[in-house]
């Protein structure tokens, strides 16, 4: 009885009107979201292809030769092609998989979780760069130093609708603003950072330079403390918006100094987890350098084997050249920042020599504009221009690993078409210093991001 209803029930999908009316349904949906009405042509093509049969679009078939050996061939290169458009299509609209590389959201995330990201949440962005390899981002598998796409034709900017919009302490993936410019053979360094330090003519002149479009631009994580509008303020390393102090989860954590009593009880730090690439140590007086989460932290002093222990903020303002807008009239450092207004898509802002520094590249890199200053005066496109309306929202965001975390105190704003989706999910979490199968770390495996 059952096999007759499964037989009965497999023919049905099988008729090709049914098969018609189902591919029809999805690509109608599928249209109707990209609002781009033009594709409604496509419907030709699959007509075509349950039932006048026309032109063989599955050219890879031959349709006279028959043979089991054959059958087989052609069946698996047809679950290939499908296999890489379904993933492709999932990659583009809706979920991507990415890997955490580095400590800047310890401990919210460590290095080497493996998370789902969300691109319906926020709105699929459509690829900007519409000729690179399949299943790369920016660079070749075994070649990081050669790209993987073909930058000469590039789209507009346009985002799809989605199921929500960003929200304040978000953890959200995006490119990385300043991977505009890379140096081909430290790609893993800032360019900008770089040439703040060394002059852009040096580096310049020393490395070859690559260029990348929005899209092939380093993919980052942070959280979003800033939305549109907001305006942030960091007191004492704690960020307040709009002049209230953040509600921050217990995953985030400070620097702090501690003297060990007993050098065997380094194998305490061991106990907390801390990541390697975070421990800052001299040998000479047993002082070390760890970031706490406020439970680390008692657990720290609740265990008396360190003593001297001190939070680390920093007070120098010299180094403000290193910090967002780099100009020694803001004498700001990662601990006390701002305040600092985050743009908005239509606000209307006096520019003046003062607060340009903090806008500069807003208006010139990404809302494409030409800007110079002649005697005190800001020329926009050639105009002398005493407002700016800004094109686009921005998002300013903090890493929950706040001393060991490249995020906008260093390079500044977020704009929303480097938006790439919000982290859902850790799906896998691996501890490179272990061997498998101690590396698993079962108690983050299958976990929502908060």
């Amino acid at each position: 009885m059952l096999k007759r209803r499964f037989i009965k029930t497999r023919r049905f999908f099988r008729n090709p009107f049914v098969k018609l009316l189902f591919s029809s349904s999805i690509f109608t949906v599928w249209v109707l979201w990209l609002e781009t009405y033009w594709l409604f042509a496509g419907l030709i093509i699959i007509t075509d292809i349950h039932l006048t049969k026309y032109v063989n679009w599955r050219f890879w078939r031959k349709r006279l030769r028959k043979g089991k050996k054959h059958k087989f061939k052609t069946e698996l290169l047809d679950s290939i092609i499908i296999a890489v458009l379904v993933v492709g299509f999932f990659r583009v609209f809706l979920f991507e998989a990415y890997s955490i590389p580095t400590s800047s959201m310890e401990k919210t995330l460590c290095v080497g979780d493996y998370i789902m990201v969300s691109k319906l949440r926020y709105g699929p962005r459509l690829p900007m760069t519409p000729f690179n390899i399949p299943f790369t981002h920016n660079s070749m598998p075994f070649y990081k130093n050669k790209n993987s796409f073909i930058s000469t034709v590039q789209l507009p900017y346009r985002r799809l609708k989605g199921i929500n919009q960003i929200k304040r302490y978000d953890v959200v993936v995006f490119n990385y603003p300043e991977g505009d410019t890379v140096i081909q053979k430290l790609p893993e360094k800032s360019y900008y950072t770089m040439i703040r330090q060394y002059g852009r003519k040096k580096i310049n002149k020393t490395y070859s330079i690559l260029y990348r479009p929005i899209d092939k631009r380093d993919n980052y994580i942070k959280r979003v403390i800033g939305l549109p509008g907001d305006t942030v303020r960091i007191l004492h390393g704690i960020a307040y918006i709009n002049n209230k102090k953040e509600t921050a989860p217990e995953s985030i954590q400070y620097n702090y100094s501690l003297k060990i009593v007993n050098s065997n009880d380094i194998n305490t730090l061991d106990k907390l987890e801390i990541s390697k690439y975070d421990i800052q140590d001299n040998v000479y007086n047993s002082v070390y350098t760890i970031p706490l989460t406020k439970k680390k932290y008692r657990t720290i002093i609740d265990s008396g084997y360190f003593k001297a222990i001190v939070k680390y903020e920093n007070i120098d303002p010299t180094s403000s050249n290193q910090i967002f807008p780099f100009d020694k009239r803001y004498t700001w450092t990662e601990d006390n920042f701002g305040p600092l207004a985050v743009p908005s898509r239509g606000l209307v802002i006096e520019i003046n020599a003062h607060n340009l520094p903090l806008y500069e590249r807003i208006i010139r890199q990404y809302e494409g504009n030409k800007i110079e200053v002649k005697n005190n005066l800001i020329y926009i496109n050639d105009i002398i221009r005493h407002t700016y309306t800004f094109k686009m929202n921005y998002y300013f965001m903090l890493g929950d690993n706040r001393h060991n975390s490249n995020d906008s105190r260093y390079w500044g704003f977020v704009p929303e078409n480097h938006i790439i989706g919000k982290a859902l999910f850790t799906w896998l979490s691996l501890d490179k210093e272990k061997h498998f199968p101690y590396n698993i770390r079962w108690s983050k495996m299958v976990k929502f991001i908060r």
